[in-house]
């Protein structure tokens, strides 16, 4: 995908950041591809995803996060309350 404004190669935050608002499904399973290899990149599109997903109608976005939350265990640690710990009777 040719991103607007964005001359580095790679998944730079600006990149990441179009393909997840304008990329087509090729974009995305590439990205993902390139997520699970490299968990820098995966780690930048959990901060991306969620610095936008404040908005509800940016439904990407909110996608994303919850997929780097699922498929990044550092990253679900520190998102979601720990049930274990509650116990249940």
């Amino acid at each position: 995908m040719l991103h607007r404004h964005i001359t580095p190669v790679g998944y730079s935050s600006a990149a990441i950041d179009d393909i997840i608002s304008r990329g087509s499904l090729r974009d995305w399973t590439e990205m993902r591809d390139a997520a699970l290899a490299d968990p820098e990149i995966m780690q930048r599109i959990g901060r991306i995803a969620r610095a936008r997903a404040i908005d509800p109608y940016e439904q990407r976005h909110h996608f994303w996060m919850h997929y780097v939350e699922e498929h990044s265990p550092s990253l679900r640690a520190r998102s979601s309350p720990d049930w274990a710990a509650v116990g249940d009777p």
